[in-house]
C-alpha cells in the first residue's frame, strides 16, 4: 500500500511530466536524436514556443541534453540522457496498464 511519502516522492517526477506536449515529445526522443525542425514537424500543431519552453525544462531536469553544432547551417540536437531513458520501462508500464484495463475502449464508448 502507498502512504503519503509515496505520493510526496513522485511529485517531482510529475512535475517534469506535466503539460500536454510533454509525453509526445518524450516518445518522439525513445526513438532517437532529433533536431528541432523534426521534433516541430513530428509534434505537429505544436508551437515553436512551447517546445522551447518544453525541451527547456527536460534539459533542466537531466533528462535531455540539447548539442549545438557550429557552422551553416548551425543546428541542434536533442538526445535522451541515462535518467531520460529510465523513464520508458514507466510509460511502458502505464501503457501495459491501459490495455489490461482497455482504458481506450471505454474512452470510444463514451463519444
Amino acid at each position: 500500500m502507498l502512504d503519503r511519502s509515496c505520493i510526496e516522492a513522485i511529485d517531482p517526477l510529475l512535475e517534469i511530466l506535466d503539460g500536454k506536449w510533454t509525453l509526445p515529445l518524450l516518445l518522439e526522443l525513445f526513438v532517437g536524436t532529433r533536431r528541432f525542425g523534426e521534433l516541430r514537424r513530428r509534434l505537429h500543431p505544436i508551437s515553436p514556443k512551447t517546445l522551447t519552453d518544453r525541451l527547456r525544462v527536460l534539459e533542466e531536469k537531466g533528462i535531455i541534453t540539447r548539442t549545438l553544432y557550429p557552422g551553416v547551417p548551425l543546428h541542434v540536437e536533442y538526445e535522451l540522457t541515462e535518467r531520460g531513458w529510465e523513464l520508458q520501462p514507466i510509460f511502458a508500464a502505464m501503457w501495459a496498464w491501459v490495455k489490461e484495463n482497455d482504458l481506450n475502449a471505454n474512452k470510444k464508448n463514451q463519444l
